[in-house]
């Protein structure tokens, strides 16, 4: 129910959206001073230059989602960009800095390199399958992409003397020029709808992003298609739709990274709660039905019971870590509330005092969030069980540019060069590593222990 409520508030949104643009293209098809381009050669030096960097960095993003995830709609959309980045920067920016701007072959190479790059990324949206050799796939892919910006790239080159000008009235252009025109428009709507239909069936977020910019992208085709000085020197308003669409990908591409490395985090620190609980809570719960079944075989009551109510505790202790633990992890309450709650589960017998201060400043990104929790978990772990400590100090705390994690007790501390110190240490190292973070220890026999994270700028 959710999903369908999201998709018709994308449905709606794209209506406006694409009701908008086409107004905005019939009041530029009915005013004939709208459709008089401007010659701004920098200006449109800067904005080939914006198109190549804006659909390489769409490019390297989705090769790192090919690499993490390994699926072909990463991989088509990756060659896709790499095409269109490629005939923008080798076809487009290049001549202009040499002084070669406008050529005929350049902008029918141009067009042609987009087209196939933009067939690619129409592709993308009907590939749902993976691939078993992820490098070797986009290894492959890449080279098939050069082949081709270079293909289109020698097919203008020989046919130079018989290529029409892109530029020039709209209405009196050479067939050919309109009708390729139109293709890389339709290739424009065909991602539009392939996008669209994706949204609907799977409902990720990147796809939303990608129909919106596939949407700009076909207004920008059609404005291209009625400016007399298509694709020169010259600026028009398609020039700033096709900016505007490279931007939105963009960020798509971006909210979907980040949103994939939260769920990886978030399996990861599951599939450790996981074996913790296999490990702890299935080991209490094996001595307690241990000691029950010493009763039934006739075990004195008075040595059998005490034993077994100590297992029951464990267990009960260990099961309310495990959800604490699983409820940050998930992100399904706030930090700060599930850390105290932990503290307060961890000193309810009063063997242990917790001081905890959270500055409410200190921002935690998801994945910190996680491996915070649990540095605080096992060092708390660490001074109740190994180090016999009565007291301990948490802070989490701003000093000038620095997000710092402390934690210090009034243990009985020990030598930290100590090869017998604990698996509990290397854990915090490696989880403080995992998110940029410097760990530090400071301790001595007979004056407690006291460890600092540093957290990434």
């Amino acid at each position: 129910m959710r999903h369908r409520a999201e998709f018709e508030r994308f449905l709606q949104d794209q209506l406006l959206l694409v009701w908008l643009l086409a107004a905005a293209l019939a009041l530029f098809l009915t005013k004939a001073s709208l459709r008089r381009p401007h010659d701004l050669p920098n200006l449109q030096l800067t904005l080939m230059t914006l198109y190549a960097v804006g659909g390489g960095l769409v490019c390297l993003l989705s090769a790192a989602r090919f690499l993490a995830e390994g699926r072909r709609f990463d991989l088509f959309l990756c060659s896709g960009f790499f095409i269109t980045t490629a005939a923008w920067a080798f076809l487009g920016v290049g001549p202009a800095i040499v002084g070669l701007q406008g050529r005929t072959q350049d902008l029918w190479a141009r067009t042609v390199g987009s087209l196939i790059g933009w067939s690619l990324i129409a592709a993308a949206p009907y590939l749902n399958d993976a691939v078993e050799n992820r490098k070797r796939a986009l290894w492959k892919m890449f080279g098939v992409s050069v082949l081709a910006v270079s293909a289109a790239w020698l097919v203008s080159r020989l046919l130079v003397g018989s290529l029409p000008s892109l530029a020039g009235p709209s209405g009196n252009r050479s067939a050919l020029v309109t009708v390729s025109l139109g293709l890389l428009a339709f290739t424009n709507l065909m991602a539009l709808v392939g996008f669209a239909r994706r949204f609907y069936m799977r409902g990720e977020d990147l796809d939303r992003w990608l129909a919106l910019g596939s949407t700009l992208m076909l207004f920008a085709s059609l404005h291209l298609e009625f400016t007399p000085a298509a694709g020169t020197s010259f600026v028009s308003v398609g020039d700033f739709l096709r900016l505007m669409a490279y931007t939105v990908m963009l960020v798509g591409v971006w909210r979907a990274i980040q949103s994939s490395e939260f769920g990886r985090a978030v399996a990861d620190e599951r599939a450790r709660v996981a074996r913790e609980i296999h490990d702890g809570l299935a080991q209490y719960l094996f001595a307690v039905s241990s000691h029950v079944a010493l009763l039934e075989s006739g075990s004195a009551p008075a040595e059998t019971l005490p034993r077994l109510k100590e297992a029951a505790l464990a267990a009960q202790q260990e099961a309310r870590f495990a959800i604490l633990a699983l409820s940050s992890a998930a992100g399904n309450a706030p930090f700060d509330a599930a850390l105290r709650r932990y503290v307060d589960v961890l000193t309810a017998d009063g063997a242990l005092d917790v001081e905890l201060q959270v500055d409410s400043a200190v921002h935690l990104a998801a994945d910190e969030q996680i491996e915070v929790f649990r540095i605080v978990q096992e060092g708390l772990a660490n001074a109740r069980k190994h180090a016999g400590a009565r007291r301990v100090w948490v802070t989490i705390e701003r000093r000038g540019d620095s997000r710092l994690v402390e934690l210090r007790d009034d243990g009985a501390g020990f030598e930290p060069d100590d090869a017998g110190a604990g698996q509990g240490l290397k854990n915090m190292r490696q989880r403080a590593a995992a998110i940029g973070g410097a760990f530090s220890l400071d301790s001595a026999p007979g004056r407690g222990t006291a460890l600092e994270v540093v957290l990434r700028a």
